[in-house]
């Protein structure tokens, strides 16, 4: 089975070629930090705009690297939500006109359940079901019990900001580029994680719920009353220090609630190399696996959202042309 993955959701256009929703036979990944950095942060308009200008060469592009053309794949996977919803339709829109002028299949994917299924490209080594996943990126951070390929439920996530948003804004109260979660890790690489005690969010018993509005908050109030006493590396050290612990102190209690056969991590902040090494450490406590896909496949990408069209069962039901973008489409939904 080989599907074209189409990927729009917020400012990355991807495309993709994927075999059997494990063989990535092809991943084109176009990012926009260039058109957003003077900004800070993404415009929804420029993001869709950029879209528009590039998609149709990324789509030509994925297919060439595969050495097919639109005739020979089996079908087109696309992000129907959730997202920006002007990078959404336009997504949308291209993956209806190319089901449509090529009599092929066209198969919505929540984007969520692409990072899902992220685990299972071009290795071997695949989580066993049941698994947890762990969501981190810069507009989600949820706990997810992976029963099956169709039955998942989020047991827990954040009140508030999302982990990547937390990394973006506190990097820019150190001045630091966009996008801003890479640099504040950079920065911290030569920092002290035990400088400056910041807050940990504390769910009561039994619950998994995140924060991270706080911590956030804490950072600044420490920044304007610390006037530059303490190297800035050590604060963004900390800072990190303490957004992972709540991570991590999430997965431990989930573990402990309940045996894994494996555990995942995936998202955009799952490429942070120190929250991959307390991850792996919580999942040696507990006597589980621990998978975390390749960096390529952790960002968004089209690769996953094939993979999840495949896996999840979403070849038996296939959408009409008359499939909408939705912004908000909720997890288990899909």
């Amino acid at each position: 089975m080989l599907l074209l993955g189409i990927e729009t959701s917020c400012d990355d256009t991807a495309t993709a070629v994927v075999r059997d929703g494990r063989t990535v036979l092809a991943n084109v990944s176009t990012n926009q930090d260039t058109f957003h950095a003077k900004y800070g942060g993404i415009v929804p308009e420029i993001a869709s705009r950029r879209h528009v200008a590039l998609l149709s060469a990324a789509v030509d592009d994925a297919l060439g690297r595969a050495k097919l053309t639109l005739a020979d794949v089996d079908g087109i996977a696309v992000t129907a939500g959730p997202g920006l919803i002007g990078s959404l339709v336009v997504g949308v829109a291209a993956a209806k006109a190319l089901a449509f002028a090529a009599s092929k299949p066209l198969y919505a994917v929540n984007h969520l359940h692409g990072h899902i299924f992220a685990a299972f490209l071009d290795t071997a080594d695949e989580p066993e079901y049941p698994f947890l996943a762990l969501l981190v990126s810069g507009g989600h951070s949820q706990l997810v019990d992976v029963e099956s390929p169709s039955v998942m439920h989020v047991i827990g996530k954040t009140r508030d900001d999302a982990a990547g948003e937390a990394f973006d804004k506190t990097a820019r109260l150190f001045g630091l580029p966009f996008p801003g979660g890479p640099a504040l890790e950079a920065l911290a690489a030569g920092g002290d994680a035990r400088a400056v005690r910041f807050p940990r969010y504390r769910a009561d018993p039994g619950r998994l719920d995140m924060s991270f509005s706080g911590l956030k908050t804490s950072v600044r109030h420490f920044l304007e009353s610390d006037c530059g006493a303490t190297p800035t590396a050590d604060i963004a050290a900390s800072f990190q220090a303490a957004l992972v612990d709540v991570l991590v102190d999430r997965v431990d209690r989930a573990l402990t609630a309940r045996r894994y056969a494996s555990i995942v991590l995936s998202g955009g902040v799952a490429a942070n190399m120190v929250l991959q090494a307390a991850f792996a450490a919580v999942a040696a406590e507990h006597a589980t696996r621990a998978i975390i896909p390749q960096r390529r496949y952790c960002t968004d990408n089209a690769a996953m959202i094939a993979a999840a069209a495949d896996r999840r069962g979403e070849l038996s039901r296939a959408d009409a042309l008359t499939l909408t973008a939705d912004p908000n489409l909720a997890f288990e939904s899909a």
